[in-house]
């Protein structure tokens, strides 16, 4: 079985050297799927199959509505009413501060880490020093009077005064964003929240994680934009053949129609797993009798989610054990491996589980993202 690092894990960033030594990242078997081959039945499951009419949200990406903190509110995953009440106030805090849906995301993600969207007041042998409220923020650190810190409004309101002064913020994987806010002794430790954190915004603020601010009003994200969910479309290409549709029922991803040296773009922060060819050699040209993915990266994300790009042109740009950012250009579309003619396969897995049980449509599963495949203004 092959061993995942999940994103707690300290692992290489690009250009810098190993951040914990001794933390190996280790894929010991070799792939279960080639890339159009071995029927399966389609299992579908996880948070996108469990939630999917919450999730989507009739599909849309926020509005200008301010969010209301009072009536009642739902349970969403583990948290219940109480908790959802102060996730809103987060997201109000935001409205109303004009921070974009992103800095909202970040943020639920974060008090999700820190509190588990309780706000705790002193809480004796169990406290980190000082620490307060729905964020931990200490007195002692600045953050502001013991009292002020107890105000779920002030709270958030420090938090995203902090967050917003960080360069390029909105691009940052959230765990990265959230740390250099927080300086916590866990760094690692947000990024795990992040598929939830977007499903309560989506929720509670009609679909605005799937949303880009152009011009001070909320958009669903195009091409070459980062949803607020922090996904992106891999490729800006239409859909060829879709997910083990009749005729090709073990097709466990889709292939979408990108033309030769097209970047092919993370769809979202993550840690590469795996990054080589697939079978045989992959420089030169595969064909429909040639097995496997040709060269190929899979890219673990938050929640387990892993995707997977096949049939690049040449070896791909990333390394095992690298992080990499939504939309950072990974490898370039090419037709090594199974494969007729340029183009990107693209892959969705659920659970860390990189074998064809694992697949899931990536059609419904990017769109819920804010992040939809195929060519904008191309129905295909």
């Amino acid at each position: 079985m092959s061993t995942l690092p999940t994103l707690g894990t300290p692992l290489r960033d690009k250009g810098k050297r190993i951040m914990r030594p001794s933390v190996i990242v280790s894929v010991t078997a070799a792939l279960a799927l080639l890339c159009c081959g071995g029927a399966v039945t389609a299992v579908v499951f996880g948070d996108f199959a469990t939630n999917n009419s919450s999730l989507t949200n009739s599909l849309g990406c926020g509005s200008t509505k301010a969010i209301s903190i009072t009536g009642q509110f739902p349970r969403i995953g583990p948290y219940g009413e109480d908790k959802i009440r102060n996730a809103a106030i987060i997201i109000k805090t935001g409205q109303e501060l004009k921070v974009p849906p992103r800095g909202w995301v970040i943020a639920v993600a974060t008090a999700m880490q820190e509190s588990s969207l309780t706000n705790h007041g002193h809480l004796g042998d169990r406290n980190d020093h000082d620490s307060l409220g729905l964020f931990q923020q200490r007195p002692s650190q600045g953050w502001g009077t013991a009292e002020q810190i107890m105000d779920p409004v002030y709270s958030s309101t420090k938090f995203y005064k902090k967050l917003i002064k960080i360069k390029d913020w909105e691009a940052l994987p959230l765990t990265v964003a959230a740390q250099r806010v927080q300086v916590s002794a866990y760094p690692n430790a947000y990024a795990k929240h992040e598929p939830t954190a977007t499903r309560i915004v989506n929720e509670l603020a009609d679909g605005a994680a799937r949303a880009v601010v152009v011009g001070n009003q909320l958009k669903c994200a195009g091409f070459g934009q980062i949803a607020a969910s922090g996904w992106t479309a891999p490729v800006n290409a239409g859909v060829w053949s879709g997910f083990r549709t009749r005729e090709r029922p073990s097709h466990n991803g889709v292939d979408l129609g990108a033309s030769r040296h097209t970047p092919i773009r993370a769809a979202s922060a993550g840690v590469v797993i795996v990054s080589k060819c697939d079978v045989g050699n992959c420089d030169r040209d595969g064909s429909p009798s040639t097995p496997g993915c040709g060269w190929f990266v899979d890219i673990l994300h938050a929640g387990q989610v892993i995707t997977r790009y096949c049939h690049m042109v040449t070896r791909p740009l990333v390394r095992v054990g690298e992080r990499v950012g939504a939309g950072q250009v990974i490898g370039y579309v090419g037709t090594s491996g199974h494969s007729s003619g340029p183009h990107l396969h693209f892959q969705v897995h659920l659970d860390g589980d990189r074998s064809n049980r694992g697949a899931i449509d990536p059609v419904p599963f990017m769109a819920s993202k804010g992040a939809a495949l195929g060519k904008e203004n191309d129905s295909a």
